[in-house]
């Protein structure tokens, strides 16, 4: 019998089949503290790694099947059916292989809920790496970079996974910054703000700024060449030219 969501290709389903590449994603959620919400176990690859750590494990699946399979394989591991896309991450720590063609969707998301502190991920290669910031920041980078940071831990291989994708894959973790570089309660406004920048005329971020009402200076203010693309900003840049704008 399917499963009423469909097979692999209809669920988006890639599974890791690469050792080296789990242990490494193991190694990495082992360095983490507390309880563990793994997204899209599939056959568990990963899970049999993340029992071993002796954490609070709970997982989430969306094919009932394979939900049945890993209940089966590991008895009392908590293995909720469900969408990954729609679940409260409401642990501290956040691990998943992510099926590529929900990775901006879920990490959008992820970066709008409180409740953990550590993501691990196993995204498309290009986005782990713009969200990395290799080549240059992102709206979406830029606009979290106050309240987190992005790591790039590696690219993994096409031929790593079951089926093979068509793109490679990339592991990227995401931390909530201890001590935020702006508060909290002004990040709907810096996000509007981070968004005019990079979509708005002008070469330059100082000609940027200053055609949407920015005054002279709030560029040199903040530290930042006046030639510098929004791209080429810092996070602590981009909270430095927030304040200086705010004190005009």
């Amino acid at each position: 019998m399917r499963s009423v969501h469909g097979g692999r290709h209809e669920l988006g389903q890639n599974f890791l089949v690469h050792t080296p590449t789990i242990h490494s994603i193991r190694d990495l959620v082992a360095t983490t503290h507390g309880p563990i919400l793994e997204l899209g176990p599939g056959d568990g690859a990963l899970t049999a790694e993340l029992i071993p750590l002796g954490r609070d494990l709970r997982a989430i699946e969306i094919d009932e099947h394979r939900v049945r399979r890993l209940r089966q394989r590991h008895p009392g591991l908590d293995v909720r059916h469900g969408d990954a896309l729609y679940a409260r991450y409401d642990r501290p720590v956040v691990v998943g292989n992510i099926p590529f063609h929900i990775t901006t969707p879920l990490l959008r998301r992820l970066l709008g809920q409180r409740d953990w502190q550590h993501a691990i991920l196993l995204t498309q290669w290009e986005v782990a790496r713009k969200r990395a910031g290799v080549g240059g920041a992102t709206i979406m980078t830029a606009q979290s970079a106050p309240w987190f940071s992005f790591e790039l831990h590696g690219r993994v291989a096409a031929h790593r996974f079951r089926p093979v994708p068509s793109v490679d894959g990339g592991i990227l973790s995401i931390t909530r910054r201890g001590s935020p570089l702006l508060p909290l309660s002004e990040r709907s406004g810096y996000e509007r703000f981070v968004r005019d920048v990079f979509t708005g005329r002008g070469r330059g971020i100082d000609r940027i700024v200053r055609a949407r009402g920015g005054r002279r200076g709030a560029v040199r203010r903040a530290g930042i060449a006046p030639d510098a693309l929004p791209r080429d900003l810092t996070p602590e840049q981009w909270a430095a030219l927030w304040r200086a704008l705010d004190e005009q």
